[in-house]
């Protein structure tokens, strides 16, 4: 995708360090040698329910250590059930509302969403949908302010969105021929550009060496909102710090 094209769609290409990715492993051995992962020194939960909602082209998955890691410290971990993140925002939200319902029927309690990079944004726009039904909302180097990103991810982003603009079968498709650009004017696009529902608790944990995204836009604009930690972009789905934070988010709106 060319600059014209990438600015054309609302994405905008940024020079960040996409090489520090490739340290990932490390912020999956860090997690392992931690006495968070097996739950020790960090609050404990009260069963509340929790989704883990996956990044741009990832599945659930990947969020295996998080789901399983959250039910060792006392919560009702779910899957996204949103299949792999590569499809209209609205066809994928509309899975999450199914997992919310779900998840809200076997516990009685509202539920609280973790959202990986774009799944951020997923959850985001899932509570403000649906404020009556989410407790909290936490973003895990979410582009939620604007989205910058690497050129490469551009390029896999064009390539989605050819592929949605491709399938015809899909009435969502056919009516939002803006779909997967920062010009639809879809519900799940349109969510995000509204304001955040107050009754929502929400945070957002970032990284400055962020590999895939420009940190500064996955940041909200009071101070106390955000948690910096140190890592790469896809190693905070492992990270021992990510993981002690949450925790913590997760005890102050039990």
């Amino acid at each position: 995708m060319s600059a014209a094209e990438a600015s054309a769609t609302g994405l905008k290409p940024v020079a960040v360090p996409l090489w520090r990715e490739a340290l990932v492993g490390v912020d999956w051995l860090a997690l392992h040698a931690s006495p968070v992962y097996y739950g020790v020194g960090v609050s404990r939960g009260n069963g509340d329910a929790v989704i883990v909602i996956p990044g741009f082209l990832g599945s659930d998955t990947y969020l295996m250590e998080m789901y399983n890691w959250l039910r060792r410290i006392g919560y009702t971990p779910y899957y996204s059930r949103i299949g792999r993140n590569a499809e209209c925002p609205d066809v994928l939200r509309e899975r999450l509302f199914a997992t919310m319902d779900e998840a809200q029927s076997e516990t009685g309690n509202k539920v609280r969403l973790i959202g990986h990079s774009l799944g951020g944004l997923l959850a985001r726009s899932a509570a403000h949908e649906r404020p009556e039904q989410v407790t909290q909302v936490i973003s895990l180097a979410a582009p939620f302010n604007d989205i910058r990103v690497h050129p490469m991810v551009l390029a896999a982003a064009g390539f989605v969105r050819d592929r949605i603009r491709g399938q015809r079968t899909s009435s969502v498709n056919e009516d939002k021929p803006n779909c997967y650009t920062g010009e639809c004017t879809c519900a799940f696009a349109s969510s995000l550009r509204e304001e955040f529902p107050k009754s929502v608790a929400r945070a957002a944990i970032y990284t400055e060496t962020d590999g895939v995204v420009d940190w500064q836009s996955c940041i909200e604009e009071e101070d106390e909102l955000n948690t910096k930690v140190s890592g790469t972009h896809s190693g905070l789905a492992f990270n021992p710090q990510v993981y002690r934070r949450v925790a913590q988010l997760l005890a102050e709106t039990s």
